[in-house]
C-alpha cells in the first residue's frame, strides 16, 4: 500500500553542509540544496529499516530521505539516529492503530468550544480523547461524554479524574471507554493539602478498577509513580496502564531546556498544571477557577534532574515490571487479576517500620543507580 507522505514530492535536501559556508544569504534554498536529480541518495518504502540504515552507513552520508512510489517524502533516517539506536537497549513494539500509524490521543476540556476541537481532532484520525479535569465527576463531563459518543463514536473517550466508585459509575454509565484515576497524588500536586480532597492512590485504583471491570472498561493510574515498583503496584491493583509525569520529566525528550541549578546539577523545569505558573498560561479551566479573580494554587512548579533519554529509561522500567510479575508468579495482567481475586496473591498495607526495613538501611554510604 502507498504510505502517507509527510508533504509533497521530494525535490532535494538542504543540510548545514549545503548552506553554512554560503556567503550570499539572499540565495533561494533551491539554489544551494542537493537535488534529487543531482545525486541525492534516497531509500524506498519497500525496504526494511535495517536495509535502509545499512545503505546510509555505507554511503557515508548524514541523511537518507525515504520516498514512496510517487517520489513523495515519507520519512528521514539520520546517521545520528542510527548511532543512538545502536547505543541504547532494544526498543519494544510501538503502539499502533488500525492503519499502522502510531497511536495518538489528545486532551480537551468540557467547554462548548471543545466540541468543535473534538470533531476537528477526530477528522485528523485521532484514536482517543482524554477529558482533562482534576475532578471529572461533573455534569459538564457527563454531558461531554454523551455528546462525543454520539457524534464521534469511533474515537475512544477517557473520562476523569475520579477516585471513588460513585464518581466512576456516573462516567461509566455516560459511556466512557476508559477512566483516569487519581487526585492529589502527583509529585507536583497539592490538591489534598489545599482542598482536603483526594484519596490514597492504591485504594483509589483498586476500588475504581473493580467497578470498571464490570463495565469492561480499562483504568489509567494517574499520579504517584516514582519507579518501576509503583507501576507493578498499579497494574496488580487493577490498572491497565500507569501515567508517568515526574518520572519522564527531566528526560531529553521532555519539553523545556536544560540548565544548571544552584547546586551545580543539570535540571529541567517541571510544573503542576494547578500551579500559579501554569494557570497564568491558561490551565485554570482544568481546576474550575477561571471565572473569579482569586486563583488558588493546587500545585507547585520546580525543577527535576536530568534523566537522559526515555529510549534508555523505558526498556529498564518495563524489565523491572516484568521481573516484579515474574516474582509474583503472574504471567499477564489478566492472570494477576485472577490471582488477586482468588486470594492467591495478597496486597497488604505496610507499617512505617516495614517500609523502612524494605528500603536500603545499615549502610555507611551507598550510591543509588537504577540503570
Amino acid at each position: 500500500s502507498m504510505l502517507d507522505s509527510v508533504g509533497g514530492e521530494l525535490l532535494g535536501v538542504c543540510t548545514s553542509r549545503d548552506h553554512e559556508l554560503v556567503s550570499d544569504r539572499s540565495l533561494a534554498v533551491s539554489e544551494v540544496m542537493t537535488t534529487v536529480t543531482n545525486g541525492l541518495l534516497t531509500g524506498d518504502t519497500e525496504s526494511s529499516i535495517e536495509a535502509l540504515e545499512l545503505v546510509l552507513l555505507n554511503s557515508k552520508k548524514g541523511k537518507l530521505p525515504v520516498v514512496n512510489g510517487k517520489n513523495e517524502l515519507v520519512g528521514l533516517i539520520t546517521r545520528q539516529s542510527v548511532i543512538d539506536k545502536k547505543r541504547r537497549p532494544p526498543p519494544g513494539s510501538p503502539t499502533l492503530d488500525k492503519k499502522g500509524r502510531l497511536f495518538c490521543g489528545a486532551a480537551i476540556g468540557t467547554r462548548e468550544a471543545d466540541k468543535a476541537r473534538a470533531k476537528a481532532l477526530a477528522a485528523e484520525g485521532l484514536d482517543a480523547i482524554i477529558l482533562d479535569s482534576s475532578q471529572g465527576d461533573s455534569t459538564y463531563q457527563i454531558e461531554m461524554i454523551q455528546y462525543l459518543k454520539k457524534e464521534i463514536p469511533h474515537v475512544d473517550v477517557i473520562g476523569g479524574n475520579v477516585v471513588t466508585q460513585a464518581q466512576a459509575r456516573r462516567l461509566l454509565e455516560a459511556g466512557a471507554d476508559g477512566l483516569r484515576v487519581g487526585m492529589g497524588s502527583g509529585s507536583i500536586c497539592t490538591t489534598q493539602e489545599v482542598c482536603a480532597v483526594g484519596r490514597g492512590q492504591a485504594t483509589a485504583v483498586y476500588k475504581c478498577a473493580r467497578l470498571a471491570a464490570q463495565f469492561g472498561v480499562p483504568v489509567l493510574a494517574d499520579g504517584g509513580i516514582q519507579n518501576s515498583g509503583h507501576v507493578v503496584k498499579a497494574l496488580t491493583l487493577g490498572a491497565s496502564a500507569a501515567m508517568c509525569g515526574s518520572l519522564f520529566a527531566g528526560t531529553t525528550e521532555a519539553p523545556g531546556e536544560y540548565f544548571v541549578g544552584e547546586d551545580g546539577i543539570r535540571v529541567k523545569k517541571y510544573r503542576g498544571m494547578g500551579s500559579l505558573d501554569a494557570m497564568a498560561k491558561g490551565s485554570d479551566t482544568r481546576y474550575l477557577s477561571e471565572s473569579g479573580h482569586l486563583k488558588v494554587a493546587q500545585g507547585v512548579s520546580g525543577t527535576v534532574r536530568d534523566k537522559g533519554s526515555v529510549c534508555k529509561m523505558v526498556p529498564y522500567l518495563i524489565h523491572g515490571v516484568k521481573q516484579g510479575f515474574q516474582d509474583m508468579g503472574a504471567t499477564s495482567l489478566t492472570h494477576a487479576t485472577e490471582l488477586r481475586e482468588a486470594g492467591a496473591m495478597r496486597v497488604e498495607t505496610r507499617t512505617g517500620a516495614a517500609q523502612k526495613e524494605g528500603g536500603v538501611h545499615d549502610m555507611h554510604s551507598y550510591k543509588k543507580v537504577l540503570w
